[in-house]
């Protein structure tokens, strides 16, 4: 690999407007080969292999307008009872909408001044003619609304659209990123330099998505995540690699020969880092969802458009900027030797280890406390901003016909499967269960195929009680009924999630493990690596305990009520913080193993690789929490505690864990951090990642570069 990245980077470097005119050509094609053969983005929400899906299958073949997409229409006069001419016209308008089915007759609250429409489409949520478009339901509502009455919606079909992304989490971090670049590095083209490469690499990524579409169902959110990633990592293998070509400037190569060294050293470790994220990545596949899968895949082109960029577009724009990449007072001669604040603080941290790893490892795991009350469930629209119609439309509903009213929970029955008497029996146990405040009877299908009973219970969807009422229903239901509804959907993911993550856990662990263990050849150092990365993931779900479930600092975000952690947020945040960590202590491990293998101390090795990493790993940091906080700012509740999880990650890892936990762990472990077994180091491959092969430069020379750079 050595060998092939500092041809790669000396090539770009020595013809940097034909590695320029090679990139654009490749951007050009495949942004060509998506517009030509691309698809568009498509949710998938079905859950094969769960009792709730068969109950809606069931549905989905015998019922109109069940089981498949469903609105609300919510109309309320504050002053009396609805007129019924305004209710019929409702009805009537909504029954000519497209891929409507079923109208069912106005429900109306006991004073008479709230109405539900209950409006069932005969094609899944996900349909493209459907998804996040509500605009043929407000155009219905329009005419009520102008003549004074409140109409709100709610249901599955509002629910996807009733939060749009506002954007604001690309343009923050992307402003973040330049100032924060700047003030670090002093340059405006350092600075510039990887925020435009990272960008370059997510419009090759755009192109990626689009084909990736055309083979499988990408949900519309996974673009947003691959961005959020994209950019963060795309910023850091940028910036890693100009740093280093920095260092071999000031140790006096030329901007080709610095070019060069800076992608076969750097570059070594953005292709580990970049492999550490994409095994992450792949954990989530065995979450066995397709919307994870699609998250997945998504991200992993968005990570490798990025390396790729970073790879050909740096060395060929360090080439462009020659000696401008450097501080201006560099360039004037004008360098002061002081020692940098890393190095100091290092020296700090690693005179007594003992006591700063005590403190840090305390702090980490006190933050990460919340998550042994961490409860996990997917969010309904009660959770949601009373600036939606959706959140207006469940308060009015609440309010009016009782917490269960907002909720959907159905039996249905297999009349081919259960008799009379069974059926009979069914609906007695459910009249008799104190939990539920309404049992409709038995309804039969149009073909006599099922038989359907609505149930309405004496509480909300995010109420403690829930799991226990689907499982005390469950199990008095005989062969052939189902319990399907949002509420058992909501049960199954929920168990099925918290199942799954164990899975996801251990194998992007283990792996990672592995990987760690192959470049670093040690023992210690990956499996260290692994749980202080675990430890960062665990503050993170402590700290969403903390704000979401518990309320601590929630009216911050915006929030006016408390709820659980969403059931979807856990396993994604895990896969994709594990490997942004694995990304830092890449970093930082390649510069000390670098040092140790230079026959440097331990103490000293530590301190060195430290120093030459603390700036970029911190400012890398910085513009990671600006772009997670930015996404933190948008409407939706679960993009709000993905993005507060994944900044308060990155802020925990990139301070208490880079630059206590590494430092302290690995002084008080010394020369133990590199230890392998002979047999285990005669059975592993051998990696290089920080470049000390002699296919870089002549016999000699790169040992002085390093400890010059």
């Amino acid at each position: 690999m050595d060998r092939l990245l500092y041809r790669t980077g000396h090539a770009a470097a020595a013809h940097p407007w034909r590695a320029l005119a090679t990139w654009l050509t490749l951007m050009v094609a495949l942004l060509g080969a998506a517009a030509a053969f691309g698809g568009e983005t498509q949710e998938d929400w079905d859950v094969p292999g769960v009792a709730s899906q068969a109950g809606v299958d069931l549905l989905r073949d015998h019922v109109p307008g069940a089981g498949n997409a469903y609105a609300d229409v919510v109309v309320h006069d504050e002053d009396g009872a609805i007129e019924e001419s305004a209710l019929t016209g409702l009805s009537d308008s909504l029954a000519a909408l497209p891929h409507v089915a079923t109208v069912a007759p106005p429900q109306l609250s006991e004073d008479g001044d709230t109405a539900v429409v209950h409006v069932g489409y005969d094609v899944p949520v996900t349909h493209a003619d459907l998804f996040e478009d509500i605009s043929p339901l407000q155009e219905v509502a329009e005419p009520l609304r102008d003549a004074g009455l409140q109409v709100e919606l709610r249901g599955a079909l509002p629910d996807t659209a009733a939060a749009p992304m506002a954007g604001y989490g690309e343009m923050i971090g992307i402003v973040a990123a330049l100032l924060i670049l700047v003030l670090a590095f002093g340059s405006v083209v350092s600075a510039g330099l990887p925020v435009a490469v990272a960008v370059g690499g997510l419009v090759l990524a755009s192109g990626g998505l689009a084909l990736l579409a055309a083979v499988m169902d990408v949900s519309p959110s996974a673009p947003m995540v691959a961005t959020m990633v994209g950019l963060g990592v795309g910023i850091d293998y940028a910036l890693l690699m100009v740093v280093r070509h920095t260092e071999f400037l000031r140790a006096g190569f030329d901007p080709v020969e610095a070019a060069a060294r800076a992608t076969a050293t750097a570059g070594r470790s953005v292709v580990f880092a970049a492999t550490t994220v994409l095994v992450s990545l792949m954990g989530l596949r065995l979450a066995n969802l397709a919307t994870y899968s699609a998250f997945g895949y998504a991200t992993a082109i968005a990570v490798l458009c990025v390396m790729v960029s970073a790879l050909v577009l740096v060395p060929a724009l360090c080439r462009l900027a020659g000696r401008k990449v450097l501080p201006r007072r560099v360039r004037r001669g004008r360098v002061r030797d002081t020692t940098p604040l890393t190095a100091r603080w290092a020296r700090v941290v690693t005179r007594r280890p003992a006591p700063w790893a005590i403190a840090a490892a305390t702090l980490m795991v006190l933050i990460a406390l919340p998550v042994v009350d961490m409860r996990t469930w997917p969010q309904d629209a009660g959770a949601q901003s009373t600036e939606l119609t959706t959140r207006r439309a469940h308060d009015l509903v609440t309010e009016e016909f009782g917490p269960g009213a907002a909720t959907d929970l159905v039996v249905v029955a297999d009349l081919s499967r259960v008799d009379a008497g069974e059926l009979a029996g069914i609906e007695r146990s459910l009249r008799a269960e104190d939990d539920l405040v309404a049992v409709t009877p038995p309804m039969e299908s149009p073909d006599g195929a099922v038989a359907v009973i609505d149930l309405t219970p004496a509480y909300g969807a995010t109420d403690e009680r829930v799991p226990g009422l689907v499982d005390t229903i469950r199990a008095e239901l005989p062969e052939g009924a189902e319990l399907t509804g949002d509420l058992a959907f909501f049960d199954d993911i929920a168990d099925m999630l918290a199942d799954r993550l164990v899975v996801v856990v251990l194998f992007v662990v283990l792996v990672s493990v592995a990987l760690l263990m192959l470049v670093f050849r040690s023992i210690a150092v990956p499996v260290k690596a692994a749980l202080m990365n675990v430890l960062s993931v665990s503050a993170a779900y402590g700290a969403m305990t903390a704000v979401f479930q518990w309320g601590w600092g929630a009216d911050l975000l915006g929030l006016d009520s408390t709820f659980p952690v969403s059931s979807w947020v856990p396993i994604l945040i895990f896969a994709i913080l594990f490997g942004l960590s694995m990304d830092y202590e890449v970093f930082l491990l390649s510069r000390i193993r670098e040092n140790w293998l230079a026959g440097q101390e331990p103490r000293d090795a530590i301190v060195r690789g430290l120093s030459d990493t603390g700036r970029v790993i911190s400012a890398a940091a910085a513009i990671m929490v600006a772009v997670f906080l930015g996404f933190a700012t948008e409407t939706d509740v679960i993009v709000k505690q993905i993005g507060l999880g994944m900044a308060v990650a990155v802020v925990l890892d990139a301070t208490v864990v880079r630059m206590v936990l590494v430092p302290a762990t690995m002084t008080m472990l010394g020369r133990w951090n590199w230890w392998l077994p002979a047999w285990l180091d005669r059975v592993l491959p051998h990696l290089d990642v920080e470049g000390r092969s002699g296919e870089t430069a002549p016999a000699g020379e790169e040992d002085r570069v390093l400890q010059n750079a």
